[in-house]
């Protein structure tokens, strides 16, 4: 098999680093499409509530459930097969609620089968392609291709939903088939990758499918440093996460017009974008432990000024500040994650990370939802509240000797491994 060239190229030239990020911005244009596809497509069929928040429900439970088995399968098997297998699923299963639906059979029971196979390949694919990426890139490169990487979602997000509700407008079945075709691209796409051989470890071997997962959770919640950055982003995941559902309430209690409050979410992704292209060039001069502890600060602070700017575009403008930081705060955290775990165990690494993201992710929007009625529906508290709790998570941060002491990208020793 083709080995990796021996003299570092620069990112933009580097051919498998380019086919992995393209590869994954395919399929993550595919989940924002099908994120609104669906519920387009049940409220247009049945308008049913209850069918609507089942097929949210499918997506995100299956997920969730499959993230910890998925970064098993990373480690034990070979990456570029799991994650072609993964796509395909996911075409196969698209292309057949297209024709059902091009031919007017499509079925309820048939759109949640489809979700899961969405909801379980998706999860699966995610930690083969992140385990991979440093296999394809040179240690000294792996901050600015993390960096690049925090793009993807919120390009996939600016584009994504406007193509489902464009096409969806058009004819039903052409956001489905559109996603059909992103998954085969992204299927094609990966045949063209190249990854050195591994050598699988007498662990994957010798030892059955659950003692690695256990053996995943051991390394990861025994690192101490790991462990600190998992809690430092559940709680920044869950009031984050919170945090937009209250900002769209507070939107719709100022009577903002539809096309303000999309331009206003806009402005977020528009935010992050920005950031991912600042981030690689930051990393490398700020050190770790100010990145890390100072964007919660950053946060409450931000949030804090949401509570007191006008809904609107003036709110959207906060919200892209605030969105700006978090491709800063990934990249840092997730280039340790990466150098400091060994090889045999990223996909566990990136398994777990997903669960506890996704799980703070679905809790947040619940939390901002129980807030804001324990509040009596006021909008602009509950702003304040988040702020609060951010600088909560920011002080506790600062309490963390393992965040304090946070290493800046370049200090990160690739021998910290068995660091406890």
């Amino acid at each position: 098999m083709e080995a990796i060239e021996a003299v570092p190229v620069r990112l933009s030239r580097n051919r498998n680093y380019n086919i992995l990020w393209t590869s994954l911005l395919l399929s993550e244009l595919n989940t924002a499409l099908v994120a609104v596809a669906f519920p387009l497509f049940v409220l247009a069929t049945t308008g049913s509530a209850l069918q609507l928040s089942l097929v949210a429900t499918v997506l995100a439970a299956t997920a969730m459930v499959a993230n910890v088995p998925a970064g098993v399968a990373a480690d034990r098997w070979n990456r570029k097969a799991v994650m072609l297998v993964c796509q395909a699923a996911r075409v196969l299963a698209m292309t057949s609620l297209a024709v059902t639906l091009l031919l007017g059979g499509a079925s309820f029971p048939h759109l949640l089968a489809v979700a899961a196979v969405e909801g379980l390949a998706g999860a699966v694919f995610a930690p083969a392609e992140d385990a991979a990426l440093p296999q394809v890139v040179p240690a000294d490169q792996l901050s600015k291709a993390i960096a690049r990487n925090t793009s993807r979602p919120y390009l996939a997000n600016l584009v994504g939903p406007a193509l489902a509700g464009l096409t969806f407008g058009v004819h039903p079945v052409l956001p489905f088939a559109l996603t059909a075709v992103l998954l085969a691209g992204s299927c094609v796409t990966l045949l063209f990758l190249v990854l050195p051989p591994r050598t699988p470890s007498s662990e994957e071997t010798e030892t059955g499918f659950g003692r690695d997962v256990g053996h995943g959770f051991r390394w990861v919640f025994g690192h101490r440093v790991i462990r600190s950055t998992l809690v430092w982003l559940v709680f920044n995941q869950l009031f984050f996460s919170a945090l937009v559902i209250i900002v769209l309430f507070v939107s719709g209690e100022q009577d903002v017009a539809p096309g303000e409050t999309g331009l206003m979410m806009a402005f977020f992704g528009a935010g992050g974008i920005l950031g991912a292209v600042f981030a690689s060039r930051l990393v490398d001069r700020l050190p770790g432990s100010v990145i890390v502890i100072g964007f919660s600060f950053v946060g409450a602070g931000l949030t804090a000024l949401m509570a007191l700017v006008p809904a609107g575009l003036p709110l959207g403008l906060v919200l892209a500040a605030t969105a700006f930081f978090v491709p800063l705060a990934v990249t840092t955290v997730m280039t340790y994650q990466m150098v400091v775990t060994p090889d045999d165990l990223r996909g566990r690494l990136s398994g777990i990370v997903g669960l506890c993201a996704e799980g703070a992710g679905a809790l947040g929007p619940l939390a901002g939802g129980l807030l804001l009625i324990l509040l009596g529906g006021a909008g602009r508290t509950a702003l304040l509240v988040c702020a609060v709790s951010l600088g909560v998570v920011a002080l506790g941060s600062l309490a963390s000797p393992a965040l304090r002491r946070f290493p800046s990208v370049r200090e990160v020793p690739e021998d910290d491994a068995g660091q406890q």
